[in-house]
């Protein structure tokens, strides 16, 4: 018997479906694993103690206080090692890269960060993100070895069945070239590529505010305006993987020119960019986006006036996409979450007045856990799911 992943026998197999259950489900006692493998006891006691051995899992007393306890000794639980294995994440915006490396627990253990002109310069942004990486894995101690490959989020649709970027009107310097494959030759690492709002979305399902919940969207307010999609657990991206451009929607009939190429575009009145604009105009000075949360701190009140607008421009956006897939939750991240109250409470109006009732009373809308983490989290998540292939194939090397 063997797998299309070149395992081979009944032993590898088994080994590689309790590591399978472990990273679904931490913290599980044998007998747990048994139920979830469909392996006798016995069989599942054998196969742990090997991968204990071999630095794959580990053995802890009960951490859940909601167990019930019985008499006598306590059990035993059993859950995949952190540092048996790692992945990095890397968040290509706009106008920076961030890098951090993940363990096995999805906990981040080291990251770093660098603004960068990624429209304009690919070249030197690959070569910049190497730099990051290079820097994350040193800083973490961690072993190259061990890293089971890097989830690389962009700001651009991304087709996942083919590895597409459509860069056209987004990055503008980015034509004929295949991300991945830049990255795969500076770093020696496979290298998965997704959008930064999809990687997001599973940032914050996974580690952040939507820990727990089947469906639930992310929107990120950053440079540009992009949605993600977590349907029925799992990430949704439509069928060339242009699902959730909430960014072109059109918002203003007649308006501005969108990089895009259309009109009116939800990016060209509500990006944090667009609304730093809009200061800078009226208060003849430049406004960076750090600038305008400033502003809108110090109780500014055209920058407030700013940013609610550009919230209840968002909610009006959101409101549709709440009357079509009626979420659990609404997430709001990027740069302008970082204005708080001032950009949610319009927004979650807006939702309010334009969807319906049921949808309504259905939907929490809330800001991130993550912050400007919640990508670059999300893109070593895509990893992590491909960890225990890769131990296994480990334990054949």
């Amino acid at each position: 018997m063997t797998d299309d992943l070149g395992l081979a026998g009944t032993r590898e197999l088994n080994r590689l479906r309790v590591m399978q259950a472990l990273l679904r489900n931490p913290g599980s006692s044998r007998n747990d694993v048994a139920r979830l493998t469909g392996l006798s006891r016995p069989t599942v006691s054998t196969l742990v103690d090997e991968l204990e051995a071999a630095g794959i899992v580990e053995q802890h007393a009960d951490r859940n206080e909601e167990r019930p306890r019985s008499a006598g000794r306590p059990p035993m639980y059993v859950s995949l090692a952190p540092r048996a294995a790692f992945a990095v994440g890397l968040d290509f915006g706009h106008q920076h890269i961030r890098a951090g490396v993940c363990d096995l627990s999805g906990s981040p253990i080291a990251d770093d960060w660098s603004r960068a002109e990624v429209d304009h310069a690919p070249a030197a942004s690959f070569d910049l993100a190497h730099e990051l990486v290079q820097g994350v894995l040193e800083s973490a101690n961690v072993d190259r070895r061990h890293v089971i490959g890097v989830g690389m989020g962009l700001a651009a649709p991304i087709d996942s069945a083919t590895g597409t970027a459509y860069v056209e009107g987004i990055l503008p310097s980015w034509g004929g070239i295949s991300p991945a494959e830049e990255m795969e030759a500076r770093l020696g690492l496979p290298v998965q590529i997704e959008n930064d709002a999809n990687v997001g979305a599973l940032g914050e399902h996974m580690f952040g505010a939507g820990r727990g919940v089947d469906d639930m969207v992310y929107v990120r307010l950053s440079a540009g305006i992009g949605l993600g999609l977590i349907l029925g657990g799992r990430p949704y991206r439509g069928k060339c993987g242009v699902a959730g451009e909430l960014g072109h929607v059109t918002s203003v009939e007649d308006g501005m020119i969108c990089r895009c190429g259309n009109r009116g575009c939800l990016e060209t009145i509500a990006s944090p960019v667009a609304v730093a604009g809009l200061l800078e105009f009226s208060r003849g000075e430049p406004v960076s986006v750090q600038r305008l949360l400033e502003l809108v701190q110090e109780g500014d009140r055209g920058a407030r006036r700013a940013v609610a607008d550009a919230g209840a421009a968002v909610g009006n956006a959101i409101a549709a996409v709440v009357n079509v897939l009626n979420p659990e939750l609404v997430v709001i991240g990027g740069d302008l979450a970082g204005a708080g109250a001032v950009l949610l409470d319009p927004l979650r109006t807006a939702i309010e007045r334009r969807a319906i009732a049921p949808a309504v009373a259905a939907v929490r809308v809330t800001q991130g856990a993550l912050g400007d983490k919640a990508e670059v989290l999300g893109a070593a998540a895509l990893l992590l799911s491909q960890a225990p292939h890769a131990l296994a194939r480990r334990l054949l090397a």
